[in-house]
């Protein structure tokens, strides 16, 4: 039942991306405004997966369970049914609210349930593969629904896992929760979210000119709300994410590199599949099946680079895998309006999932070791919250280079000229994973020994 409120959780953020086109055409929304149906999801799970940790560890990890739940059922539905754009960006951003209280909660639960020996390794295993399939199953999931009944059962499908999860939650979970005095820190909360939505928001706003008022705005009061957030955290008695856990230089290195893989698979993919459909002309579901040797390839990948961990340690591994997806990345900027899939995006997509199997293993264990077990929830956030906040404002930044590479084009654009604009971010999210390369080489020096050493325990660290 946790493992599947997991596979929930992942599903929505690709299950919705194969029924945009769909969407936008009946809402009307414009190209600038759709990405915000899948930002809005990122950036809310993203901004307060922290807090969500804190209140199932403080109010009750099964009360936190239940109204995430509920209300992740609520938001499908009312998503489900909207007649305009902004509402259907309004349910996005609910249903990410209350998956970043449902996720670690779920987590939480899974480990005070299984708190040791063969069960809690079994366990965590079965929670780990569901997780992982839920990418594949959204995409084949979403093609499936969109072309057979209606983009809207793509949010309407979450009220069977909702009801399954709420009657077997009621039944089979036992109420927990952290002991001792436990203080939330609202003003921690508050500067954060705010500070990550206006900056998110003002990089969406630079398709109109960095120069504009509006977006110089915007990014100021982002960077000046994260700068009061870091002020906030090093004087609470009980911070929402204590400094020290991101200060260290390994682990900080980790969070951006991981910051960087999540602008790619959300931002990128995203265009792919708009390639795959209004280009290509692939149906929704076809476009779904297309899109699958991505998750493949990173699931096949994982079991190697398991094995070489120990071995090579986390550098080599997390230099490698950056400079993989950004040659695959290159290689899907060449993408023509008459291309074939099987030339021109197969072997891209291919190589991509291995590169990315070369990160997100090695970065998993390197940016949870060394943390102290009472810091462990909030280390554990912290790194799925950068992928979220990375996927949120690389895909900002994707639409402004695509609006900008469209920016002369009068009337309905042509295939030619959708395939340039995809190809242009393409080839930004491969200078961003070179970055990610660099970055992995200059901060990422943990000894092979450590790594060893402490694998074992990182992998199983709980969310909240």
């Amino acid at each position: 039942m946790l493992s599947m409120t997991q596979l929930v959780v992942v599903l929505d953020s690709t299950i919705v991306n194969i029924a945009l086109p769909q969407a936008q055409a009946e809402l009307g929304l414009t190209d600038s405004a759709r990405q915000w149906v899948v930002t809005a999801y990122a950036l809310a799970f993203g901004a307060f997966l922290l807090l969500g940790g804190r209140i199932a560890d403080y109010a009750g990890r099964k009360l936190a369970y239940m109204i995430g739940m509920v209300g992740f059922g609520v938001a499908s539905a009312y998503g489900g049914l909207v007649s305009s754009g902004v509402d259907l960006i309004i349910a996005r951003a609910l249903q990410g609210v209350f998956a970043a209280l449902l996720a670690p909660a779920a987590l939480a639960l899974l480990t005070v349930t299984f708190p040791h020996g063969r069960e809690r390794n079994r366990a965590f295993a079965v929670f780990g593969t569901v997780a992982g399939a839920g990418a594949a199953t959204g995409l084949v999931l979403g093609g499936f629904l969109t072309e057979f009944a209606d983009w809207r059962w793509c949010l309407l499908v979450n009220l069977i896992f909702v009801l399954i999860g709420v009657i077997a939650g009621a039944i089979v979970l036992s109420p927990s929760k952290a002991e001792g005095e436990n203080r939330y820190d609202v003003a921690g909360a508050v500067t954060i979210t705010l500070g990550l939505g206006a900056l998110v928001y003002g990089f969406s706003l630079a398709e109109n000119g960095w120069a504009d008022p509006l977006t110089i705005m915007f990014l100021a009061a982002g960077v000046i709300l994260l700068a009061a957030f870091v002020w906030i955290e090093s004087r609470v008695a009980q911070p929402l994410l204590p400094l020290r856990v991101i200060a260290d230089r390994v682990r900080g290195g980790a969070l951006i590199v991981q910051a960087l893989s999540g602008s790619v698979m959300i931002g990128t993919t995203l265009y792919l599949t708009f390639h795959l459909q209004i280009v290509l002309g692939m149906s929704a579901l076809a476009a779904g099946v297309a899109s699958l040797p991505l998750p493949f390839a990173i699931t096949a990948t994982a079991p190697l680079v398991t094995r070489l961990l120990p071995k090579t340690g986390p550098r080599p591994l997390m230099t490698l895998g950056p400079i993989l997806a950004g040659i695959a990345l290159f290689y899907l900027s060449l993408i023509s309006p008459t291309g074939s899939y099987w030339v021109e995006v197969f072997p891209g997509l291919l190589l991509m999932g291995v590169g990315m199997g070369f990160i997100f293993v090695p970065l998993q264990n390197v940016a949870l070791m060394g943390v102290a077990p009472h810091e462990a929830g909030a280390a554990s956030a912290a790194v799925n919250s950068a992928m979220q906040i990375g996927g949120s404002i690389g895909l900002s930044v994707f639409t402004t280079i695509y609006v900008s590479v469209l920016a002369g084009v009068t009337g309905a654009p042509t295939a030619g000229e959708l395939t340039a604009a995809y190809g242009a971010t393409f080839q930004a999210a491969a200078i961003g994973m070179l970055a990610a390369a660099l970055i992995a080489v200059a901060m990422i020096r943990r000894r092979t020994d450590e790594t060893v050493a402490e694998a074992a325990v990182a992998t199983r660290v709980p969310l909240g």
